[in-house]
């Protein structure tokens, strides 16, 4: 008996040594894979926790419903705000049409007794080429003052002067930086 109790204890350890080098059994590998799975799983559950807690951090309830609501009632505010703030743009900018945008100087010499450019026209306009143009003419007997109404860039009582058209015509081209 104690024969067969050694070559049994033999067998069973050459049976062991030759299974040390063999691949594991069916259930050692799916014992492997569920505890790989089981650590994936744990891992991504613990990361959409804390995104969760991150999520509802300050909050009263910690309810992500509560949250969302919130959310959904301010971009509500935020929109009719924008919407405010865009019209308000808007009447701004029609408003901004009918204030001087443009300025036009010409210097010049009108009569041929006088000496430099003493005279001058200047033109103030808005957004619309709307506005008025102020001449200055000047002589040995004094300085003249004329102003004049202008529509679209067009006189409105009286034609305009080739110079004060070309002092309309280069306010016109002066670009708001």
């Amino acid at each position: 008996m104690l024969l067969e109790k050694s070559t049994l204890l033999t067998c069973a350890c050459q049976e062991a040594s030759i299974n040390k080098y063999m691949p594991l059994s069916f259930e050692g590998t799916l014992l492997v894979f569920v505890v790989i799975w089981l650590l994936v799983l744990s891992f991504f559950s613990v990361r959409m926790i804390l995104h969760y807690q991150r999520l509802t951090k300050g909050s009263q309830d910690g309810n992500l419903k509560s949250i969302l609501e919130d959310l959904l009632t301010g971009i509500g505010k935020a929109q009719k705000d924008i919407d405010f703030l865009q019209q308000q743009c808007d009447r701004i900018e029609k408003e901004g049409d009918f204030h001087i945008q443009k300025i036009g100087l010409l210097r010049f010499n009108p009569f041929k007794d006088t000496g430099g450019d003493q005279s001058f026209i200047l033109a103030f306009l808005n957004g619309r080429d709307t506005g008025v143009v102020i001449s200055g003419l000047y002589s040995r007997s004094g300085t003249r003052w004329y102003t004049k109404q202008v529509f679209e860039g067009k006189g409105i009582e009286h034609d305009l002067s080739d110079e004060e058209k070309r002092v309309i015509k280069d306010a016109k081209h002066i670009k708001n930086e």
